[in-house]
């Protein structure tokens, strides 16, 4: 019941203070320029990565990305900018239920 009454205060929040979702509900923002750059926001941490596939835990679940020739160019405790050939973007949530 708890973690109900607090996603509604989050997003009550977002509505009337006009912020945005990814702030407010802790969501991963994903920016990608084409098939060659990736810029993710607000992860939890770095799970695995080679080149081939770059793998990021999120406050619920993880997020993963396949690929080929990938460089990570820039890294920070919750930003990474991912470079190479990216053909999958996948998003695994831990809690599939919902709520």
């Amino acid at each position: 019941m708890a973690k109900k009454w607090g996603q509604r205060i989050r997003n009550w929040m977002t509505q009337k203070m006009d912020l945005p979702q990814d702030v407010m509900m802790d969501l991963p923002r994903v920016t990608m320029i084409g098939q060659i750059h990736i810029y993710i926001e607000n992860h939890r941490g770095l799970l695995a990565f080679s080149d081939r596939e770059l793998r990021l835990l999120l406050k619920q679940g993880q997020l993963i990305v396949k690929g080929k020739a990938f460089v990570i160019k820039t890294i920070m405790p919750e930003e990474i900018l991912l470079e190479g050939k990216i053909d999958q973007v996948i998003y695994i949530n831990d809690n599939p239920g919902g709520s």
